[in-house]
């Protein structure tokens, strides 16, 4: 986008209709200075106090094999912008696929008009705002050539029939089988009123399969998934035999398990999409949405005690490749790493620009969203329980009878932390060793309970790629801890 002819330092608001721009859609740089900066400049002469504008191009494709055919491919293109406006500790977001001048300027009036705000008269100066040299991270990092580098969709289909058809030789009493790939390419630009001027680029990739056994009334279904940030040659590493390898033999353990006998258990959660238990049931508590909302029942307790002494957790957008990796956040803010709890005591929130005014907790580079028809929120990024100091043979040692949960499977948290989770692959723990494979578990709790449970976490810290739903919309994040045990949770079977 390049600007005809501004009078600086000024502009009359009677002058800018009369502006032409050259919108161009095939990149954000350096030419959107101009414009947005006057843009910002005319909302903040209507009395607003913040405004932020994000633009969005994205490049989306999906594939899915089913047996021994390729059962669907969706592309997705999309390209817009949303406006922010505070006003106070209100604020409005208005959304548009306009990018031209007046497209963002149409979609700004709007937002301000619904916070009660206009713009000025036709003689008043409106000067544009400062914003910051353009901080490039796709430049920077040479990000601009990962889309050219991706798999076509022609190896796409090669390798997930290449999957199945891996599931099919390794498996026993085989009934369906399943791989889908995804990649997911996201151009994104940030303006605001306070300076803020920052262009980045992700490339998230992820691919897995799923398998269905059978024999008579005898049913097993597991699932495996795999993903990436950053590297565009990610589909053709990708290991599906062993990916199918881990898949088969799950399946064939719990086709002929038995069902658990519910009651209350000690239990060793395994590492890696374990941690999808702490994401779900503790981290959105901690969120400054829910402190917003005051259904959180940590609202208070920072500096408490709110885990088990031995239990330290972290949210972080710096991990190499993880799923929820970012070099800014959706604000523009540089991403960075939070401690949430040290040895048991809250330390921190995560907080988006929304959430750290309402609230006080400063921002922690959490500010994120699936697309720019969402404001941005506080959100996780990379969120895990650090290593421990045990053993995961101390961790069984100290169990006489309990359960080994190898493989989590899906669930559902209510809004101040209640839970319940599937285990897909689980097994019995006496005296301290695995013995028979278990089936049909479910785990229930709370999460100011369970989370004084956690009394050992073993060294073995791995993590898993996952998405995640909330108020602004669904992103792409990381789970992970290492092996641990909770004394004591309630586990629903037969």
């Amino acid at each position: 986008m390049t600007v005809a002819t501004i009078p600086a330092p000024f502009l009359r608001t009677q002058e800018i209709p009369n502006l032409t721009f050259d919108a161009t859609r095939d990149r954000f740089d350096a030419s959107w200075r101009d414009p947005l900066s006057m843009l910002l400049g005319l909302g903040r002469a209507a009395g607003a106090d913040f405004i932020e504008f994000f633009l969005e191009r994205n490049q989306y494709i999906s594939c899915m094999a089913e047996d021994d055919a390729i059962t669907g491919i969706s592309p997705r293109l999309v390209t817009g912008a949303g406006v922010r406006v505070f006003k106070g500790k209100g604020d409005c977001y208005v959304s548009t696929n306009d990018l031209t001048f007046h497209g963002l300027r149409a979609a700004m009036e709007k937002a301000l008009s619904i916070m009660g705000l206009l713009l000025p008269g036709p003689a008043a100066s409106i000067p544009e705002t400062n914003l910051e040299l353009l901080r490039d991270y796709a430049t920077a990092k040479e990000k601009d050539a990962w889309l050219a580098a991706c798999s076509s969709m022609q190896e796409m289909g090669d390798v997930l029939l290449s999957a199945n058809a891996s599931l099919a030789k390794q498996g026993s009493h085989v009934q369906a089988r399943r791989s889908g790939y995804f990649r997911d390419w996201q151009e994104v630009l940030v303006a605001a009123s306070d300076g803020t001027f920052a262009r980045d680029i992700r490339l998230t990739q992820s691919v897995g399969c799923n398998l269905l056994c059978a024999d008579g009334e005898h049913r097993s279904s597991i699932g495996q998934r795999a993903g990436d940030t950053s590297d565009s040659g990610f589909l053709r590493t990708w290991n599906y035999e062993q990916m199918a390898h881990d898949i088969t033999e799950s399946a064939g353990k719990m086709l002929y398990a038995d069902y658990v006998e519910s009651g209350n258990y000690p239990i060793i959660m395994a590492n890696h999409f374990g941690g999808v238990i702490f994401h779900e049931a503790c981290g959105h508590l901690l969120e400054t949405t829910q402190i917003e909302r005051g259904t959180t029942p940590f609202i208070d307790k920072k500096g408490e005690k709110i885990a088990h002494e031995n239990l330290t957790a972290w949210d972080e957008g710096l991990s190499d490749d993880a799923f929820g990796t970012i070099d800014m956040d959706d604000e523009g803010m540089p991403t960075q790493r939070t401690l949430l709890i040290e040895n048991g005591i809250l330390k921190n929130f995560l907080s988006d620009r929304a959430g750290s005014m309402r609230t006080g907790h400063p921002r922690t580079g959490s500010g994120r969203r699936q697309s720019y028809t969402y404001a941005a929120a506080s959100r996780m990024r990379n969120t895990y329980i650090a290593p421990g100091d045990f053993t995961n043979e101390e961790l069984f040692n100290s169990i006489d009878k309990g359960i080994y949960c190898k493989k989590m499977g899906g669930g559902s948290v209510g809004p101040t932390g209640q839970f319940n989770f599937g285990v897909d692959e689980a097994y019995l723990i006496e005296n301290g060793k695995i013995s028979k494979p278990l089936k049909g578990a479910t785990l229930i709790g709370e999460a100011k309970e369970v989370m004084q449970r956690i009394s050992m976490c073993s060294e073995d810290v791995s993590l898993a790629p996952g998405f995640c739903g909330s108020i602004s919309g669904s992103i792409y994040v990381t789970v992970g801890q290492p092996h641990i045990k909770v004394d004591s949770i309630t586990v629903g079977g037969r």
